[in-house]
Formats: structure tokens, sequence, C-alpha cells
């Protein structure tokens, strides 16, 4: 889609290339396929071999919510950067697909609540949106210091569980534990500033009023 924008200054129309919500959803969705093989992988990696890969669990619960996370975020990233939508800020709960879909596994909601199984997903999905509050630059400033204080609390005990449930082979002296290590802290980041979108402010010719709106809501 071609739009034309008016420079003030100078009187004159340009044309301009409108991007295609699509792009930015594949995108999202193929970075989000990418987030959940990582973070598939360091759980692999503090299990050992324990780990059982199965159809379900590991490309419907875990890569399957990072595709469609992914999705949503990128779908995010493009309202924001075309002036916004009424209502399009409610993306930002789009990390709670990870919190839901694992529950969708036979017998998954009555491990949660009889022997607290599943409580790291529920984590994983709520420290994304508080961090993605906290670094987004919007909202009251003891708001998102907070929530970055309770995200780095979270992503420091994930790091925790490296040494903590590998043990020594995971030590963090060592070069696989290292690298486990670096593996478990930079996923959350990583989603944390992907979930900062759906926060950030709007751009393009409505980006005034629709910040305005949503402040106002």
């Amino acid at each position: 889609m071609v739009v034309e924008q008016v420079d003030p200054t100078r009187g004159t129309t340009s044309k301009r290339r409108k991007p295609a919500a699509t792009v930015f959803v594949l995108i999202g969705a193929v970075c989000g396929v990418a987030w959940g093989a990582a973070f598939r992988a360091y759980m692999s990696e503090i299990v050992g071999g324990a780990s059982r890969v199965d159809w379900y669990g590991t490309f419907v619960a875990i890569i399957g919510a990072g595709a469609i996370t992914g999705a949503l975020l990128g779908l995010a990233e493009y309202v924001r950067r075309t002036g916004g939508r009424r209502h399009w800020r409610w993306l930002a709960v789009a990390p709670l697909t990870f919190a839901v879909l694992p529950m969708t596994m036979p017998g998954a909601l009555v491990a949660l609540f009889t022997q607290g199984l599943g409580g790291g997903a529920v984590a994983v999905a709520l420290t994304a949106i508080a961090g993605g509050f906290a670094v987004a630059g919007r909202g009251p400033l003891w708001g998102r210091i907070t929530c970055g204080v309770l995200a780095l609390a979270v992503i420091g005990g994930i790091v925790a569980t490296v040494p903590a449930i590998g043990g020594l082979r995971l030590a963090l002296d060592q070069p696989r534990g290292a690298w486990v290590a670096i593996l478990a802290a930079s996923c959350p980041v990583v989603l944390c500033l992907a979930s900062s979108i759906p926060f950030r402010r709007v751009e393009g010719v409505a980006a005034a009023s629709v910040d305005a709106g949503s402040s106002a809501a």
C-alpha cells in the first residue's frame, strides 16, 4: 500500500510504501520459533539425560507458544509504526501464551494446583510483561522500577537453576555451565525487550491522539 505524506515546511507531497502487516507477523513468528527452541535447549540442558522431547510438549507448548507470541508482538510493532489502533495495547498480554498452552497438556492443570508444576511457565510470561513495561519508557517511573526489579529477580532465579538443578555438570566455573547460564539469562531478557513493543509510543499520523487516548484509558 502506498500512502502520501505532506511536508508542511516545503508544501510538497511525497509517497512512501506502507509496510504490510503480514511481513511483521511472519518475522515475529520466526523470531518466536527461534526463541522457543533456544529456551527448550536451556530446559533440556539443566535436566540432562532425563529430558524428554515429545511432539506436543515441545512443538506446541513451547515452540508453538513462541510462534504465537512472536506473531502477536510482530503485529503490535506493525500497529505501533502505523499510528496505533483502538485497544491495540492489549497485545501486551501476548506472552501469556507461554502460560496457557502448557496448561493444555493432559494432567497439566491438576499438576499445577496439586504439585505446583508448571508455575515456571506462568512466571516466564508475567516476567516478560513486567520487564517489557519496565523498559518501554512509558508509564509511572515507580511502576517501571518495581516491574524492572521483579523481572530481574525472576531472571536471576532462572540463571540460578543452572547450577542448582544441573549440579557439578553445569557449575558456573565450567564452560558448559557458563554457556547454559548465558542462554538462561538471554532468553528472558530478549523476551522482555520484545514484550515492550505494545507499551512503547506509537509512530505515524495518529500517534499523538492514540497515545493520549490510551493514557486516558
